[in-house]
């Protein structure tokens, strides 16, 4: 059904989608609707909207037809079949308003087939029981949130913060209940289940993800790559199954740098790589990361005892959401990564010279963040003439920007992701463009390293030969050669 309607012509897909009923529309209130739509919208609650919030959605929809031409379609009863709540419907049909076009037309074809794959579930009687599990886990887990932001329903749990120790008690307790032999919090935060081999002594599996997330942060980034392990452990577990391998899920405690510049702290621990002047980097608050330690009760001496034996292990696997368009574009539900980008990381500042909006001529003024905003065409420019590498400014900042000032600083972030060989040619035009900006406008900057990580090494499978992206080079699953003489 999704290939056929991914190879229909989009005037064919529009037919489709202008076919389908206005949500909580005339059909609704005339009770047109067809059982299997009266259902859904029943079980999210738009069949008993206030008179108040049943006009805010038929403005909605006339709004909506007006920008797009077609019906707004959501799956309302969710990614659980148990219906969305009104008002994150609401918001939803609200946020998508502002969609692209082409953007809405895809989404709505989605949100189609999410429709139909819930019909047919109901039809044939199935309930993907595991799915549903890691999502309530996720979902449980994201009540943990900091002030300033739970109180707007957003998530944001950064490094040893509370809701960062709640999350890692309430991880932890759900491997215990899970069957997992050993479960502990490490020195640095990670949250650490074993689950044994069937025979002492043999390998592990390494998998797992970080339960951190960036501010007003999503849900599954990170944690469905904990969860999902955690899923197959408990199976194991009720069956009472032990396997050649043991397998070792971790939640690592910080990957996405948000309350100290340092980054990848947590399984940077495992391959040796927590460095010890990361402990006296401050947060806004001034407090340094070894105080944040000490006041969450995790022993730093011990730091050094987390590093791995590589040799111990098969390798490390980690689940994860795409983040990104390409695998909903071309309606594919699972993708198997290749290859991963090296990334570097900066925080900067650009100094300029501060001066009234009204009497400073334009050919008389140092504007920091005009510099700032050249520089981020440039990198737009520059990234694509590579062709996969990626380059951001996701921080930008005018400290105590006013309306009628011309801003002498503008503090900001440069994110680059290519891969090794492009890398560092991407990096040294970026910086060299950055000076000769500066140079030009009248300007001063300051650059600090926040981040350097390689891409994956591309190695040989010592008994194969055959190349694989591999954190070690000894096992090779993907090869009939390493599987059939593997144990």
């Amino acid at each position: 059904m999704v290939q056929v309607l991914a190879q229909a012509s989009p005037e064919a897909q529009l037919d489709l989608i202008r076919a389908h009923p206005e949500l909580a529309g005339k059909a609704m209130v005339a009770k047109t609707l067809t059982a299997e739509s009266t259902n859904e919208q029943n079980k999210a609650g738009l069949t008993a909207c206030t008179p108040e919030e049943l006009a805010h959605i038929q403005q909605l929809n006339a709004d909506y037809n007006a920008r797009f031409g077609f019906p707004f379609i959501l799956a309302v009863r969710g990614p659980r079949g148990t219906g969305l709540p009104k008002q994150e419907i609401i918001a939803t049909f609200a946020r998508r308003l502002h969609n692209h076009p082409d953007f809405e037309r895809a989404e709505a074809i989605r949100n189609i087939h999410r429709i139909a794959e819930i019909r047919l579930n109901d039809k044939f009687g199935y309930e993907p029981t595991l799915g549903n599990d890691v999502w309530d886990w996720q979902e449980k887990l994201a009540q943990h949130s900091e002030p300033g932001y739970a109180e707007k329903g957003q998530l944001t749990v950064t490094y040893l913060t509370d809701a960062h120790r709640a999350c890692a008690q309430r991880i932890s307790h759900w491997m215990r209940d899970c069957g997992f032999d050993e479960v502990e919090i490490d020195a640095v935060g990670n949250v650490v289940g074993r689950y044994h081999p069937a025979q002492a002594g043999a390998k592990y599996l390494l998998t797992g993800s970080h339960y951190d997330t960036v501010r007003n942060g999503g849900k599954y980034d990170g944690r469905l790559g904990i969860f999902v392990p955690m899923a197959c452990v408990r199976e194991l577990h009720r069956q009472g199954k032990r396997l050649p391998f043991g397998i070792e899920v971790v939640g690592f405690a910080e990957e996405e740098g948000q309350r100290y510049k340092a980054t990848f702290l947590g399984s940077g621990a495992l391959i040796g790589d927590f460095k010890p002047e990361w402990l006296e980097q401050k947060d806004a608050d001034g407090i340094t990361m070894r105080e944040a330690m000490q006041h969450a009760g995790l022993c730093i001496d011990d730091i050094p005892k987390l590093q791995r034996d590589a040799a111990q292990y098969l390798g490390f696997i980690e689940v994860h959401i795409e983040q990104g368009p390409v695998l909903n574009e071309f309606d594919i539900p699972l993708g198997v990564v290749t290859s991963i980008n090296g990334g570097v990381r900066y925080v900067c500042e650009m100094i300029g010279t501060a001066s009234h909006a009204g009497t400073t001529p334009m050919n008389r003024r140092r504007d920091a963040a005009l510099g700032v905003a050249e520089l981020a065409l440039y990198m737009e420019e520059r990234a694509l003439k590579d062709g996969d590498s990626v380059a951001t400014i996701g921080m930008l900042q005018v400290p105590n920007g006013s309306i009628n000032v011309v801003p002498g600083r503008c503090a900001f972030s440069m994110d680059l992701r290519p891969t090794d060989a492009q890398r560092d040619a991407m990096v040294a035009d970026v910086l060299a463009k950055l000076n000769e900006i500066a140079q030009r406008r009248g300007l001063q900057y300051k650059t600090e390293l926040a981040m350097k990580a390689a891409a994956p090494a591309i190695l040989p499978c010592k008994r194969c030969g055959k190349t694989r992206y591999m954190p070690w080079a000894c096992h090779c699953c993907a090869c009939p050669v390493a599987r059939a003489t593997m144990p």
